[in-house]
């Protein structure tokens, strides 16, 4: 067992938690948490460790035997557990995954496309959204916070790992591939003229949402087939980035439920 948060690996995962560079030059993310150690399994993303403490080992048998079978394990104490994690109270396991290669994002039905997202919070509800509402797939500007932010993979409760995702360096150059395949994108603003019950989510479609402080850049927005707007009551300036995402989402597939 590890019970020297001095130790070097302990000081290696703890930057992993940390820090962005320390991500991409080593390419590792930390899954924090049995309940996302449990997706990720399930979904058969590799696991190159697990740290667990002895009293989660003892709790999570089962849990534990199958990471025996899949992974290597390290027996650590509280102290050096806490000192890995980015939460206040852990709950007494952390695993350690590749980054894998980004892949392309398909978008058959319903996609979305995110420009300069900044808030980690935002960007992982979003994510949990997306899963739910069985959207394609998100294009995500390279200019956004790291998708293997420790907090974003909190905020997804686990459906990180089940949402298909593409880091993009030409945002817009990728929405004109789309539209050149028949597949419309509908900008998100405060002064459009149709609200977002008026738009036909029935076609192919994906859904543009921009920065949370500044909004869509002109260039996606001269890009967009449509635009809309989530209306707001008098004195209400917005609405958060991630609720909005969801309101879209959601009524797209209502309309795909009513067909």
């Amino acid at each position: 067992m590890l019970t020297s948060t001095r130790n070097p690996l302990i000081k290696n995962l703890r930057q992993l938690g940390l820090s962005t560079k320390a991500r991409r030059t080593q390419q590792l993310f930390l899954i924090e948490g049995t309940h996302a150690l449990i997706e990720a399994i399930a979904t058969d993303h590799a696991l190159d460790l697990v740290c667990c403490t002895e009293a989660w080992r003892d709790t999570h048998a089962v849990l534990y035997d199958q990471c025996l079978s899949i992974t290597a394990l390290q027996l650590v104490s509280t102290e050096v557990l806490e000192a890995i994690a980015t939460t206040v109270n852990p709950d007494g396991v952390i695993a350690v995954a590749p980054i894998f290669a980004n892949q392309p994002v398909v978008i058959n039905k319903l996609g979305l496309a995110l420009e300069s997202i900044q808030d980690p919070g935002n960007l992982g509800a979003i994510i949990r959204s997306a899963v739910a509402a069985d959207v394609d797939g998100l294009l995500i500007s390279s200019d956004s916070v790291d998708l293997n932010h420790p907090k974003i993979l909190r905020a997804t409760a686990g459906q990180w790992f089940r949402c298909s995702m593409q880091s993009v360096g030409n945002l817009p150059q990728e929405i004109k591939k789309l539209q050149a395949q028949g597949i419309k994108a509908i900008a998100t603003l405060p002064n459009a003229k149709l609200t977002y019950w008026d738009l036909d989510f029935r076609t192919p479609s994906v859904i543009l949402l921009g920065n949370e402080g500044n909004g869509l850049s002109s260039e996606l927005i001269d890009l967009a087939d449509e635009a809309v707007q989530v209306p707001l009551s008098n004195g209400v300036e917005s609405l958060n980035l991630a609720v909005t995402a969801a309101l879209l989402m959601y009524e797209a597939k209502r309309q795909g439920m009513t067909e």
